[in-house]
């Protein structure tokens, strides 16, 4: 164990550039470990490197990996490293865009990267049309070939959905929750459940505990370590007027994320009792230790599908207990159930504190990620009445 005396910092922390006056509800990321360039790109610019590879003597898709290995660590517009999963979703994306302009398009031949035309972008956002991909889905996809023309010094290259002849039904995304996707709205007693499964597998019965008090997302659970993550509020170095509690859970989530969860009910005391007696020593993670990450988070599956947790069974998923934990927190800030919930309008100042509370405990950098669990604001309208199907003000 850390002393306590000792501030806990697992790796050193950097400032990031971040987006306008967006609310800063997360402490930063870790830093990334940086790919080891190869021994002939030492001391050379990116530029220098591709003009190593002639457009119509280098093979097009070589010269796309040459730039997922130059760039895809990076965010596209903050200074900062993206997540292993982004990473790898963005270099399968690009790479199946340029075979697919071949095998489906109708493109005689593969393009060079640095000669990909406006032709090619329609011809492949046609296809997603047809295909019926869902708004999410086009938008993220647009969103890596974005990033693609940063690389290429192409800014703007990449239009908006509209120029390409999507209508707003078929690009834009509902990023606020319509309806409760906890636990309690389905009838379902998460206690009883969790319990349940504890008698099953305590490994995974641990992991929904700590779902359920703290909002954790699945990998975050199964490697938190009950011991050694649990901290005094003098190490988060957090700031006094931020201070809810003596204790705090650190957690590492998405891109390496930081963030600290406040220890303060009688429910997340037990978790973490259960979780503590559950691990073989203080450093050991919550996982079972005879398994890796990776066979440990198909271990929860199986167990989640063998109790009916999956949306075709009975409608719950563990990521339920998440959305569980965070619209109780909404209700316990507000004094009233979240809008997924069916509650009332709030003051706009509480709203917002309220939001920005579950932006963080959520482990999200911008205060509108609350919507995705609580809903939108309801609104007043001019007759008087309520209406919760308004998008929120575009400065939240």
């Amino acid at each position: 164990m850390p002393d306590a005396n000792e501030p806990f910092s697992p790796l050193p922390q950097r400032r990031v550039a971040r987006r306008g006056n967006q609310h800063l509800v997360s402490p930063g990321r870790l830093i990334q470990h940086q790919p080891v360039r190869r021994p002939a790109w030492i001391n050379q610019t990116p530029q220098a490197i591709l003009e190593r590879y002639r457009p119509g003597k280098a093979e097009p898709l070589h010269v796309l990996e040459v730039l997922l290995e130059l760039f895809n660590t990076q965010h596209t517009t903050l200074q900062k490293t993206v997540s292993h999963k982004t990473r790898q979703e963005r270099a399968q994306l690009l790479r199946r865009f340029f075979r697919d302009l071949k095998d489906k398009a109708g493109f005689k031949t593969i393009p060079d990267p640095r000669n990909l035309g406006q032709r090619h972008i329609q011809a492949m956002v046609q296809l997603w049309q047809r295909a019926a991909l869902a708004p999410a889905t086009i938008q993220t996809y647009l969103s890596f070939l974005r990033g693609l023309s940063l690389w290429l010094g192409k800014p703007g290259f990449i239009r908006n959905p509209a120029h390409y002849g999507l209508s707003p039904d078929e690009y834009q995304r509902h990023e606020n929750a319509s309806k409760d996707k906890g636990c309690s709205a389905l009838g379902i007693d998460a206690t009883d459940l969790i319990a349940r499964v504890c008698t099953f597998d305590a490994h995974v019965g641990a992991s929904l505990k700590l779902m359920h008090a703290f909002g954790l997302r699945r990998k975050e659970s199964v490697q938190m370590r009950p011991y050694e993550h649990v901290q005094p509020f003098a190490c988060t170095r957090l700031p006094d007027e931020r201070r809810d509690a003596d204790d705090y859970l650190w957690v590492k989530g998405k891109g390496g994320r930081v963030r600290w969860i406040p220890i303060q009910s009688a429910l997340q005391q037990e978790a973490l009792e259960f979780a503590r007696g559950v691990v073989g020593s203080p450093a050991a993670p919550v996982g079972d230790p005879a398994r890796d990450l990776c066979r440990n988070l198909r271990r929860l599956n199986y167990v989640l599908e063998r109790f009916d947790i999956t949306r075709a069974a009975s409608g719950a998923t563990a990521h339920g207990l998440r959305h569980q934990m965070l619209n109780d927190v909404y209700e316990t800030e507000t004094g009233i159930p979240a809008p997924v919930r069916g509650g009332s309008a709030v003051p706009p100042d509480i709203d917002k504190a309220a939001r920005l509370k579950v932006s963080a405990l959520a482990g999200h950098a911008r205060m509108r990620a609350a919507g995705a669990y609580v809903g939108s604001r309801p609104r007043i309208s001019r007759a008087g009445t309520e209406d919760a199907g308004q998008r929120q003000d575009p400065a939240d």
